[in-house]
């Protein structure tokens, strides 16, 4: 299910994950599902008025199989810009550290991740990417970003955060690499950004206004 949270922000609702597509002089995918979800995304993009073809570009938070997942599977035609390690882990020229919690999950997962059929741009910290400007946020993963669309209001938070009754919550501690990093880059990602008035994160319903305050109040909470 597709629904516009504002003008040119549309929230695809995959069951139990969130991808978003961004429509700002450029129509940009933000993730991509499961890989079950591909189906999902193209009726999501109908939903809007658009096709496949019509995407200008992919950019993913991090490699996780519900981010990533469907990607391989959708056909499109559009770069395809990723943090590193994460970019790498999607490509398979690099695994997770299976040491970890969260690396033995995603070396098990990504067995049913196929690698795009297009090279994958590495995102920078601080990178421009279309309309959306990157911040790197550790802590889920080793190179989880966030992208932020000043212009449109609206940040892409992936899985630095989820929705917890309306409010913004760190992931539970099982979910991540590492927590305290993830509090951290929460912080620093306060201080660092915009204000901004959607807040769209991987998990629970995005919230559609009062984003940034949202986030400021994680991040004193946390302080």
């Amino acid at each position: 299910m597709a629904t516009e949270l504002a003008e040119g922000v549309w929230h695809l609702d995959l069951g139990a994950v969130n991808a978003y597509l961004l429509d700002d002089d450029e129509l940009v995918l933000v993730d991509a599902g499961m890989p079950w979800n591909a189906d999902d995304i193209r009726e999501g993009l109908a939903t809007g008025g658009y096709r496949p073809a019509d995407v200008d570009r992919v950019v993913l938070t991090h490699f996780d199989l519900d981010h990533a997942g469907a990607l391989s599977k959708l056909g499109l035609d559009a770069p395809i810009h990723a943090p590193d390690p994460d970019a790498g882990y999607l490509t398979g020229e690099r695994r997770p550290a299976a040491t970890t919690l969260k690396g033995f999950v995603q070396n098990g997962f990504r067995l049913l991740v196929s690698a795009p059929d297009r090279p994958v741009e590495r995102v920078s910290d601080g990178e421009q990417v279309g309309p959306l400007a990157a911040y790197r946020t550790p802590g889920h993963t080793p190179g989880h970003t966030v992208y932020v669309a000043e212009d449109a209001g609206v940040a892409f938070l992936g899985d630095l955060v989820v929705e917890d009754d309306g409010a913004l919550a760190t992931a539970p501690w099982f979910l991540n690499l590492d927590t305290d990093r993830s509090r951290a880059s929460s912080r620093e990602l306060a201080e660092r950004a915009p204000d901004f008035e959607v807040a769209a994160m991987g998990h629970g319903d995005p919230l559609v206004e009062g984003g940034g305050e949202a986030l400021a109040a994680l991040a004193a909470g946390q302080s």
